[in-house]
C-alpha cells in the first residue's frame, strides 16, 4: 500500500500544497474546493471575470488522478451537448444505435458560466448532480465512483444570462464566492504568471533535466479519506445545533424582527445534510475527530446563501445573503 493510501491525510495536504502553488491568495477558495471534493458534493464558484475560478478547479483536477472535461455553456447548447446521445452506427448485415456518452461522463466536471444556457440545458445537469446517472432515450447511464461538477457563474453582466432555478441551486452543496485578491498576493500573481510563460516559451531541455513531474493524488486517497470522515464524531447538541441554525430560516418571527422582514422563503433540509457533511470535513481537515461550533460556523454561509430566498424589502435595503446568515448565526443559541 503507497504511502498516500495509507495516511490519507497526507495526501489531501499534498494536494492543498500543489494548488496553492498554482493560486496566490485564495487559501480559502482551495479550502472550499477540497471540501466539495471530500464531501462528495457539487460546487457553485461564483466571482467577477478574471478572479481564476476556472484555474482553480483546473488546478484540483490536474494534481488528481482523474478524468476532468470542461463544459463552456452558451445560449446556442443543446442537453444533448452535456449528457451525449445515442448515435446510429451502420455495419455489415444492419446496424445499431449505440450511446455515445457526453463531457458530464468525467470525474471533474467544470460547467463554465452556467448561467449562460437555458433552462433545459441547465436540467440536464440535474439528475447527474443528484442521481449520479444520466438516462438517455430511456436508458440509465451511471456516474463513475468520483464525480462532482463544479459550475461557475459571472455575478455581472446579467444580459442574455438565464438565472439558476431554486431546485438546481439547491442541490449545489455550497456556494462560493471569489473575490479581489489583496494587493500583495496580487503582486505575487503577476510573478507566477510571468514565471509560467517564461517557462512555456523556455528552449526544450534533455530528457529528464527538468525532473519528472510529481504524480497526482491517487482517487483511492479521496475514498479513503471519505471513509475517515463518515467516522468523525458528531455529538446530539451539534446536531440540534445545524438542525436550529436551518429551522431559524423557515421561522425567522420567531428570532427578531430583522430576520421576519428579510427571510421570505427558508433553507431546504437538504442545508442540515449539508452541514453536516461539510462539518466533519472540516474537522477532519483541521485534524479533527469530532464536530465542534467553529466547524459550523466556518461554513454555514457557503451552505445556506444560496438556499435562502429574500423578501423584496431586504433586497431593496441591499441586505445580502450573507448578512442574513450572520445574523442567524447571532441569534441561534451555541450549544
Amino acid at each position: 500500500m503507497s504511502q498516500e493510501l495509507a495516511d490519507p491525510r497526507a495526501a489531501i495536504a499534498a494536494l492543498r500544497e500543489r494548488m496553492g502553488e498554482a493560486i496566490i491568495g485564495q487559501r480559502e477558495v482551495i479550502e472550499r474546493l477540497l471540501i466539495g471534493l471530500l464531501a462528495n458534493g457539487n460546487l457553485l464558484v461564483e466571482g467577477l471575470p478574471g478572479l481564476a475560478k476556472t484555474r482553480a478547479i483546473k488546478a484540483l483536477a490536474k494534481n488528481l488522478e482523474c478524468d476532468f472535461s470542461r463544459i463552456q455553456f452558451t445560449p446556442d447548447l443543446l442537453p444533448s451537448d452535456v449528457t451525449g446521445t445515442e448515435v446510429y452506427f451502420q455495419a455489415e448485415g444492419g446496424g445499431s444505435f449505440r450511446f455515445e456518452p457526453g463531457p458530464i461522463f468525467a470525474n471533474i466536471v467544470l460547467a463554465d458560466e452556467i448561467n449562460r444556457a437555458p433552462a433545459k440545458v441547465q436540467a440536464a445537469l440535474l439528475e447527474a448532480m443528484e442521481e449520479r446517472q444520466v438516462t438517455v432515450a430511456g436508458k440509465t447511464h451511471a456516474m463513475a465512483p468520483l464525480f462532482m461538477v463544479m459550475a461557475t457563474q459571472n455575478p455581472v453582466e446579467q444580459e442574455g444570462t438565464y438565472p439558476l432555478p431554486e431546485a438546481q441551486m439547491d442541490r449545489f452543496l455550497m456556494h462560493v464566492l471569489i473575490t479581489y485578491p489583496p494587493v500583495e498576493d496580487e503582486v505575487e500573481v503577476i510573478r507566477l504568471v510571468r514565471r509560467e510563460e517564461i517557462a512555456a516559451n523556455a528552449p526544450p531541455q534533455a530528457d529528464g533535466a527538468a525532473g519528472p513531474a510529481a504524480a497526482p493524488i491517487a482517487q483511492e486517497a479521496v475514498f479513503a479519506a471519505r471513509r475517515a470522515i463518515a467516522a468523525i464524531h458528531v455529538a446530539d447538541a451539534m446536531e440540534r445545533y445545524m438542525a436550529d441554525l436551518v429551522n431559524a430560516t423557515r421561522v425567522p418571527d420567531a428570532y427578531g424582527d430583522d430576520l421576519k422582514r428579510w427571510i421570505e422563503v427558508g433553507a431546504s433540509p437538504r442545508a442540515s445534510l449539508a452541514l453536516d457533511r461539510c462539518g466533519r470535513t472540516h474537522a477532519w481537515l483541521a485534524g479533527r475527530d469530532y464536530v465542534d461550533p467553529e466547524d459550523v460556523r466556518a461554513i454555514v454561509a457557503d451552505v445556506m446563501r444560496h438556499r435562502l430566498g429574500l423578501t423584496y424589502e431586504a433586497q431593496g435595503e441591499g441586505v445580502t445573503p450573507d448578512a442574513v446568515v450572520a445574523e442567524v448565526v447571532r441569534q441561534v443559541a451555541l450549544p
